[in-house]
């Protein structure tokens, strides 16, 4: 009896134990320190959700930017006498609609503002206000299959692409660093963002949806002036709706308890080449070429190959990181509003 008595406590303890084990769960605490940031982390959008699986890697063949034929762009020529000058934006005005002139204007890197600062504006024979059809990058690079979230910017056309496992998803246009404060170039990744930050070179500054990508230097992109060059004080300056864009698209970095050393970081960013300086601006040239502008397949797929093993490397590091965030969070859901508790 006395045998049969301690067999029973011994599988009942050995329960106990196999029971404790399968529920124990580790917990992390985070510590989010940059404002507007944390949101970020947990809310992703839904192009970051799992449509296509770590393990499965829906790979697509590299497509080239949309070609055009020749002629397909054509000179609005504006004169320098400032009457006709009135008169012929007038005209502009009515033979185009809202969206088609924000279209164009983004074509010739300008916003509403600074569109008197055009002498020749180039205007396709087509208008597609998404600008899709005219974008110089890749529609589509395999190398970049595997990558949730790629932002480029380009130098030397003065434009910004988007990728989401490959596809490109948007672009537009940018006024990078003049020549005597040029943006860094490099891979980097999005670290913090505010809507409304206030520059540290002049508080007269504001700007709207900034997104912090190389934090010593202060260089980010944000909405301000595009006059149809590079004038910037080395940050990537963007029409409003494109900042507004970006700053919901792109995931900041996760700090570490204290704020001082980065967890995981945030979307990648590649910023590549040198304007031209002195030189005829590259979209003019579409009045000749079409597809001037056009960046190959090649091209982009060299500059990535070089850097795709941090990126995905530090691609999985964030979904561990976010994970872990995502459990603790859970913990105290799984708690009842008022548990029962035993008086010590």
């Amino acid at each position: 009896m006395k045998n049969i008595f301690v067999k029973k406590s011994l599988l009942y303890t050995l329960f106990i134990a196999l029971m404790m084990v399968s529920c124990k769960k580790e917990t992390e605490k985070i510590n989010d320190t940059v404002k507007d940031t944390a949101s970020s982390v947990i809310d992703t959008q839904p192009a970051e959700k799992d449509t296509v699986k770590k393990d499965s890697v829906v790979r697509k063949e590299s497509l080239p930017p949309a070609m055009q034929e020749d002629g397909f762009y054509n000179a609005f020529i504006f004169p320098k006498d400032k009457k006709l000058k009135d008169s012929l934006f007038s005209v502009f005005n009515k033979k185009y609609t809202e969206k088609e002139r924000y279209a164009i204007l983004a074509l010739n890197r300008l916003d509403s503002k600074n569109k008197w600062n055009a002498d020749t504006l180039v205007v396709p024979a087509k208008i597609d206000t998404t600008l899709m059809e005219y974008s110089p990058f890749p529609m589509q690079l395999d190398v970049l299959s595997p990558v949730k979230k790629f932002v480029v910017f380009s130098y030397p056309i003065q434009a910004y692409g988007v990728y989401s496992n490959g596809s490109l998803v948007k672009w537009g246009p940018t006024s990078m660093g003049k020549k005597a404060a040029k943006t860094k170039t490099g891979l980097t990744f999005a670290n913090w963002k505010k809507q409304l930050a206030i520059s540290t070179v002049s508080s007269e500054w504001k700007l709207p949806y900034n997104f912090n990508i190389f934090n010593i230097d202060g260089i980010g992109w944000h909405q301000y002036d595009l006059p149809g060059y590079p004038a910037s004080h080395s940050c990537l300056r963007l029409l409003m709706n494109d900042a507004k864009w970006l700053y919901s698209y792109a995931d900041t970095w996760v700090l570490n308890p204290g704020g001082a050393t980065t967890k995981a970081k945030g979307t990648p960013v590649l910023v590549y080449g040198d304007y031209g300086w002195g030189k005829r601006k590259p979209w003019r040239k579409l009045l000749n070429d079409p597809n001037a502008n056009n960046v190959s397949v090649e091209e982009m797929t060299k500059m990535i190959e070089s850097n795709i093993e941090k990126i995905l490397k530090e691609q999985d590091k964030r979904e561990r990181v976010v994970d872990s965030i995502k459990a603790a969070r859970a913990i105290p859901e799984q708690m009842p509003e008022n548990p029962k508790t035993q008086t010590p």
